[in-house]
């Protein structure tokens, strides 16, 4: 076998060959005389901006051709994908990779990418390990970006090695200076594949005020008074607020704070060429912008665009192309009044619909909305999605350029869908809509140890943002068959019916916290998951499947909703007291449990989550 490419092949077309290569071996018994032929050629394809192969290869050999490298390495996964291959977790021991004949290598076929933005961004406690094995397998099925959220990957390493919200492991160091160190190895892995790197975001305000911003932690040090004007003025004060300088405004009509802001901007994309996307936000909290007299005669986001603008021109003055990503989040759902981007090429808008609902999906109508009136450091955020689409609908009367949907399904919300099928299929029917958002993508804001029961609703997106056709059935019956085998279907039946009594809402801190109705339906999730117990238990299952991992994570997931499930009936009868000390038996419980399991499930999110939202006290 001979996997061929020209001699000045990209970095990223060597590894396609080496990818394919190692999988082909491994899947024939009998090696066979054939050459395959690796390379990009924008010539061959009439869409030139999204991701495009053609694969045109039999038992003699062939070629895979991509619109550009990436596309090359996105074909060669998807070659496999078409010889029986399954990437089914970001984890390389959930991949199935069967035995087949060499007559079988026959496939002629050509593929574009429905939406150019296809990713996903860093969110909750990860391992080094668990972001590397993420970024291996996003290619796989589909996606072409990630994204690194503040200057390092700090805040989501700590988490993790320091054990936060797990009292029963032993802390282990790790320091800014070993997110630096993790962050560039992160970031060649990423580009080895062709992946779109984003950065930054979150941080920027907090580093204007002198503070070293690679979390969301509170801050100690007491800030410098040259600094203090610098800060967005509320109730007559300036100060951080909540003592976290990532989640703090700043005067934003003070001309040193943007001079420093916007030089801090300039000089990050100069040191980092590697950064397709740099993003720009501003703090991360809201109804906490600057009240002074001058910040008050404007909006907030005419402030952001102004700032914008300023970092646009020093951009050009430094001769750099960076794209600068603008982000629609709470007050900066509001569009600017007056001020407007001097050169919108240079800008990419992200839709970030924190509040919705995830109960269902998009609503989508031609009906023209009115925005309700901003009211400075008084807002409220929308939870009904045509509100939410409309403040989208405000903004782009403004900007028609280049924009995604920066949305959180697997962040917060399915902790509350037990069974993962219902937030699956809110995900395929949101990722329906998004041509008719007037927006070209998606990046996914969200915990990467999201497998819990199964990666389902991950590899549904990635799979759909790449091939939109391609349906929930067909998606669903891939993807179950492949990890449960014979006995699929009486697994979707069981998950479809915990995700039909759970609730995304509750979970999420929505609605009251006594309700007789969510109290009914977790005494019915436990009775459902011991009903299912029985069915494991007698299931004679395929040989070699019986200690497959599916079904290991299964069974422990099954363990895990019981205990969650009492937590919640507590909780909605008003029996906070019990409520509590049942979260205490389940986190000791899934902590314990942790070192065996956790690729799957972020055991500090789910009880950050429940604490911060649910309305668990400890």
């Amino acid at each position: 076998m001979k996997i061929l490419y020209q001699k000045d092949a990209s970095e990223t077309i060597i590894f396609a060959a080496k990818e394919l290569e190692m999988y082909l071996k491994r899947m024939l018994k009998d090696m066979p005389l054939i050459e395959i032929w690796l390379e990009s050629d924008k010539s061959c394809f009439m869409e030139t901006k999204k991701d495009s192969y053609r694969i045109c290869i039999s038992p003699k050999g062939g070629r895979i051709v991509g619109v550009n490298d990436r596309s090359v390495l996105l074909g060669v996964y998807d070659y496999l994908y078409t010889l029986g291959c399954r990437f089914l977790m970001p984890l390389k021991e959930c991949e199935i990779v069967p035995p087949i004949e060499k007559d079988k290598l026959w496939a002629d076929y050509e593929k574009c990418a429905s939406f150019y933005h296809r990713g996903v961004c860093i969110e909750g406690a990860d391992s080094f390990e668990n972001i590397m094995n993420y970024i291996e397998w996003l290619p796989k099925v589909g996606y072409n970006s990630f994204f690194l959220q503040f200057k390092t990957p700090y805040a989501f390493l700590s988490r993790w090695y320091e054990h936060r919200e797990n009292p029963y492991a032993q802390k282990e160091a790790y320091t800014p200076e070993d997110a630096l160190r993790d962050k560039h190895l992160l970031e060649q892995a990423a580009k080895k594949r062709g992946l779109m790197l984003h950065e930054a975001g979150h941080g920027w305000t907090g580093e204007t005020l002198g503070y070293q911003t690679v979390s969301w932690d509170l801050e100690n040090a007491p800030l410098e008074n040259k600094f203090v004007h610098r800060m967005a003025e509320i109730n007559g004060k300036r100060a951080l607020y909540m003592g976290v300088p990532a989640n703090t405004n700043l005067c934003y009509q003070n001309k040193d704070a943007v001079d420093t802001f916007a030089g801090l901007v300039v000089k990050y994309a100069k040191e980092n060429p590697s950064v397709d996307y740099l993003h720009v936000w501003l703090a991360d909290e809201y109804n906490n912008v600057c009240e002074c007299a001058e910040c008050r005669k404007t909006t907030i986001s005419d402030q952001y665009v102004d700032l914008l603008n300023e970092i646009d021109e020093r951009l050009d003055r430094e001769g750099l192309d960076t794209r600068i990503v603008f982000l629609l989040y709470q007050e900066l759902l509001w569009p600017p009044v007056e001020k407007r981007l001097n050169h919108p090429k240079r800008f990419v808008l992200m839709f970030a619909p924190i509040s919705r609902t995830f109960e269902k999906s998009y609503e989508m109508d031609d009906k023209e909305r009115e925005l309700p009136e901003y009211k400075r450091n008084h807002i409220t955020l929308p939870v009904n999605l045509a509100e939410n689409l409309a403040f989208l609908r405000g903004w782009q009367k403004q900007f028609q350029g280049e924009g995604f949907v920066y949305d959180y399904p697997l962040g917060r919300a399915h902790y509350g869908d037990f069974g993962y099928v219902h937030i699956a299929n809110v995900i395929h029917s949101d990722l329906q809509k998004i041509s008719q958002m007037g927006l070209d993508g998606y990046m996914s804001c969200q915990e990467l140890r999201a497998a819990f029961p199964n990666a389902f609703p991950n590899y549904v997106m990635g799979r759909t943002l790449f091939q939109k056709e391609l349906t929930i059935e067909d998606l669903t019956e891939e993807y179950f068959s492949a990890c449960y085998g014979s006995i699929w279907p009486q697994v979707l039946e069981y998950l479809t019916d915990l995700s039909d009594l759970s609730s995304c809402d509750y979970v999420n801190g929505k609605g009251e916290r006594e309700n007789q109705n969510i109290a009914i339906r977790m005494d019915k999730v436990k009775e459902r998951c011991t009903e299912f117990g029985e069915t494991i238990l007698s299931h004679k299952k395929d040989a070699g499947e019986e200690d497959s991992i599916y079904w290991k994570v299964l069974k422990y997931h099954r363990n895990y909703i019981i205990l969650f499930s009492e937590v919640l009936s507590m909780l909605a009868m008003g029996n906070n007291a019990q409520a509590n000390e049942k979260w205490k038996k389940f986190r000791q419980y899934i902590c314990d449990m942790e070192p065996e399991y956790q690729p799957f499930l972020d055991v500090y999110r789910i009880l950050e989550v429940t604490q911060k939202y649910t309305g668990i006290k400890d």
